[in-house]
């Protein structure tokens, strides 16, 4: 049965939704494990089929940098072999830069970055949600 870890971030409840939504799309055939960045490991993401990250933009459009940021910059020297990954998260301003610049660095990391970054402006609902569950079919079919 296929892999698929959910992690992400979420300091007002936003990006929980999304990650919440992904998981729902990823489960037909699949055994999803949805997980807070803090209680993640790295063989959540090295021991999985297919990958998606979630985290807010914070602050000038960066990564939350206490949990998140560290996670994501333990995977620098780590060669992720094409792991198929979405990255997702809510944003309050700005135009998604750092979605943008997240996906270019996983894709650095080696990661199979299957689609632009999906953000969502603040509260994710209707179209957002049906997106979140249409990346995790991608995942699912990755």
């Amino acid at each position: 049965m296929k892999k698929i870890s959910i992690v992400y971030w979420s300091g007002t409840g936003n990006t929980e939704v999304m990650a919440q939504a992904v998981s729902k799309g990823a489960q037909d055939n699949c055994e999803v494990k949805l997980v807070t960045v803090e209680e993640a490991t790295k063989e959540d993401i090295l021991n999985a089929d297919a990958v998606a990250i979630g985290c807010p933009s914070m602050g000038a459009e960066e990564l939350e940098p206490e949990y998140m940021e560290p996670f994501i910059a333990s995977f620098e020297n780590i060669d992720l072999n094409n792991k198929p990954m979405i990255l997702f998260g809510s944003y309050d301003w700005g135009d998604g830069e750092w979605m943008r610049e997240w996906d270019e660095r996983m894709k650095k990391y080696g990661a199979n970055i299957l689609e632009e970054g999906l953000i969502a402006h603040l509260t994710p609902e209707g179209e957002d949600l049906s997106k979140c569950e249409e990346i995790g079919k991608k995942l699912a079919n990755a």
